[in-house]
């Protein structure tokens, strides 16, 4: 773990358990709304001690980053290109999921031949978001994150079905949300219902790219990504089958690969 300064204001970055070393390709890892750099610990580890640069950042306003949350994709793009410009990383690969998906499309545009690879996870180019999850978000309700959990695994992982004994990622996920402000997943709800720009970016992009779905995504289903897809000249398509939305947990070690493929 390490702690950086960006704007006056303290940045918590994750980095697998080795020291960050600008000299080696560089893969930039930004998570999900209300969420934090912990749902990358499997990919994050992995890739570190395969020779990559891990950035998996808190975002202003969640975990270890001091807020407050930005407010919309837009800004967080700028934010992570920002970041990299005060560590002295000239280019590198992104990797996003759900809301991260987002930023690191718009980011990738944003830096042209900066960027070397992209991933796009648990994506779609309106990530639309059901009134009932805002409305709560915003009362402050508990319910916001029952709905998020609820929908965010695949059948097997819902009943328990993990290759590590004892683990439940659902109760896992819970805990996550619940450590920061409603506020935060509010804002950053709210943040993917307004961004219009997808496909725009995705017409931008000109490095080796990949998107990364779960089959019983019911967050952002597979189907509904496509149109995503088809619109990143060369871009892959990876269908995990059994994941849902949180895929990087429930699916780890494919992740990871189609993850070393762009960085």
């Amino acid at each position: 773990m390490s702690r950086f300064t960006l704007d006056g204001q303290a940045v918590q970055i994750a980095t697998g358990g080795q020291s960050f070393d600008r000299s080696l390709p560089t893969l930039v890892l930004i998570h999900g709304a209300g969420m934090d750099h912990t749902v990358w610990v499997n990919q994050a580890r992995a890739l570190a001690h395969r020779g990559r640069g891990v950035l998996a950042i808190d975002l202003p306003g969640h975990a270890g980053s001091a807020g407050p949350a930005l407010g919309t994709i837009e800004a967080m793009a700028g934010w992570v290109w920002r970041l990299l410009d005060s560590l002295g990383v000239e280019r590198a690969a992104l990797a996003g999921h759900s809301m991260g998906s987002l930023v690191a499309l718009e980011a990738g545009a944003l830096g042209g031949d900066r960027t070397r690879g992209l991933a796009l996870l648990g994506t779609v180019p309106r990530m639309a978001v059901h009134p009932a999850m805002l409305e709560s978000a915003e009362a402050g309700d508990h319910r916001v994150i029952d709905m998020m959990v609820g929908w965010s695994f695949g059948r097997q992982s819902l009943l328990g079905a993990v290759g590590t004994p004892g683990s439940h990622l659902p109760g896992g996920a819970e805990r996550l949300l619940e450590r920061g402000p409603r506020q935060v997943i509010g804002s950053d709800l709210a943040a993917c219902a307004a961004y219009e720009g997808a496909l725009a970016a995705a017409a931008r992009i000109a490095c080796p790219a990949r998107v990364i779905l779960g089959a019983e995504d019911k967050m952002t289903p597979a189907a509904k990504a496509a149109p995503l897809a088809s619109a990143i000249a060369g871009c892959r398509t990876l269908i995990l089958p059994g994941a849902g939305h949180m895929m990087m947990l429930e699916s780890p070690a494919p992740v990871t690969a189609a993850l070393m493929e762009i960085a």
